[in-house]
């Protein structure tokens, strides 16, 4: 059964290298025994996890035909391999403890799946992944870089990050046009921001926005007209996840004050 070609569609290109295969699934420490693969595919990295004696492994594909090949290929298995879509599903109704994720992501909806992961981070313990190495290198870029934007504000500020090693286009049909790399985020001991969490993102969107003005222009609809801060006279990407934190915590104290 030819796959390929519906999965491309989808953004998804098949890793076809053992090794590289064997090197990512590895790279899932053993911090969770539940683990959710999302868009196995061809069933390359599903293979390695299902003889792992460490973990307990499910896999979700929105594609039928892929759900269908890997039934067929794996039919011991293929109550763990499960049709449906990550972004729209109810991950509790699947998990109600800790668990990790795998995959090699699709490239097109890549950052819509890691902000379902931080919706979900009181289940989501750990994250190894493949993805555009564009994208891996922004989510670990720290403050003060020109890659250091609002996925990395958002999952560093959950996540501690690793990029662990790059991978070439050769080994993916069809080869994709850029370069691939593997990060893990593993869940930090962060629970409470210490400000209100939409104003928290709020900011962080509209900053990054007019990345290349500082706050006190780009957030100007969100700042009261008598609030003063150093922070407003820095443009976003000068602040690490601290400080962005404590600009919100004054920022709202300053806006609650106002109020009353």
């Amino acid at each position: 059964m030819s796959i390929v070609k519906a999965k491309k569609s989808l953004g998804q290109h098949f890793l076809r290298d053992q090794n590289i295969a064997r090197k990512i699934t590895e790279s899932l420490l053993p911090m969770t025994y539940e683990v959710l693969e999302i868009g196995p595919g061809m069933g390359i990295l599903t293979r390695h996890l299902l003889t792992n004696p460490d973990f307990s492994v499910h896999a979700i594909d929105i594609d039928r035909e892929s759900i269908e090949y890997l039934h067929a290929e794996l039919p011991e298995d293929r109550e763990r391999i499960l049709y449906g879509d990550f972004l729209k599903m109810d991950i509790t109704e699947l998990y109600k403890e800790p668990f990790s994720i795998i995959g090699n992501l699709p490239y097109n909806i890549s950052s819509q799946i890691f902000f379902r992961i931080i919706e979900n981070r009181h289940l989501v313990k750990q994250v190894v992944c493949m993805i555009q190495k564009e994208v891996a290198e922004r989510i670990a870029a720290p403050h003060g870089n020109k890659s250091y934007g609002i996925l990395s504000v958002f999952l560093q500020t959950f996540y501690d990050i690793e990029y662990l090693f790059t991978v070439g286009e050769k080994v993916f049909d069809p080869p994709p046009k850029v370069k691939s790399a593997v990060i893990r985020l593993t869940r930090n001991e962060r629970q409470e921001l210490g400000c209100d969490e939409k104003l928290f993102f709020n900011v962080v969107k509209t900053g990054f926005n007019q990345r290349r003005k500082t706050l006190r222009n780009s957030i100007r609809g969100l700042i009261p007209p008598e609030y003063e801060s150093d922070f407003l006279n820095m443009r976003p990407e000068q602040l690490n996840i601290d400080s962005f934190l404590q600009f919100c915590t004054e920022l709202q104290e300053s806006r609650k004050i106002r109020k009353e």
